[in-house]
């Protein structure tokens, strides 16, 4: 095989390497296309909260908020360090 034959086979291919694109593109449904109506329904929905959410009287403890608070506001100080021991020879006869 020539230079020149295979250098016109290449030209002649380059073109047509477009068209992988195209053939990965199916005209199926997927699996998951089933439950678009489901999906459309629940998208509209007006008001989609929880009536539980409603709830403002939130049962707590204020003195325990107000510890956590302070507790983020003035954290305690970190533990210092451990000590560090250094074994100097062998103490095992």
């Amino acid at each position: 095989m020539s230079r020149n034959s295979a250098l016109i086979i290449l030209l002649c291919a380059a073109p047509l390497t477009g068209c992988a694109d195209y053939l990965n593109r199916y005209d199926t449904m997927t699996l998951a296309s089933g439950d678009t109506q489901k999906y459309n329904s629940l998208l509209q929905t007006v008001d989609p909260l929880n009536p539980a959410s409603k709830n403002t009287a939130i049962e707590g403890d204020g003195v325990r908020a107000a510890a956590v608070a302070q507790s983020y506001k003035f954290p305690p100080p970190p533990p210092p360090p451990p000590a560090i021991t250094v074994n100097v020879g062998d103490t095992a006869d």
